[in-house]
């Protein structure tokens, strides 16, 4: 067999997970419950978060929040400072997808 399948959770409570972590590409799979967040970080590689589910409100060094709905696809360049929130009344549900994996990139700004 060629293909490789990677499984994930279907859950409607907060989690990350690391779905795939090769030598070419980091996918994690993120939960956020209405009113939560995901803790301010620094992009440690060429990013696109594929909204699956809910609305992604984003927020790049420290301007506004951008809303992003399911069926958005949204690149973030590499040593960005990302604020994420769920402002939504449903879960939301996005994928992360790094490219080169973050191992084969260079350190991050600090925040």
């Amino acid at each position: 067999m060629i293909e490789r399948r990677y499984e994930f959770s279907l859950l409607d409570t907060q989690a990350m997970e690391k779905v795939v972590d090769d030598e070419r590409v980091n996918i994690n799979h993120i939960v956020v419950e209405p009113g939560k967040i995901v803790p301010v970080h620094v992009s440690n590689s060429h990013i696109h978060q594929i909204v699956v589910r809910g609305t992604l409100s984003l927020s790049l060094e420290d301007g506004p929040f951008n809303e992003h709905p399911a069926g958005s696809i949204v690149s973030v360049p590499f040593n960005q400072k990302m604020a994420i929130e769920n402002h939504g009344a449903d879960v939301l549900e996005f994928f992360v997808v790094k490219a080169p994996n973050p191992r084969d990139m260079p350190p991050t700004k600090a925040l």
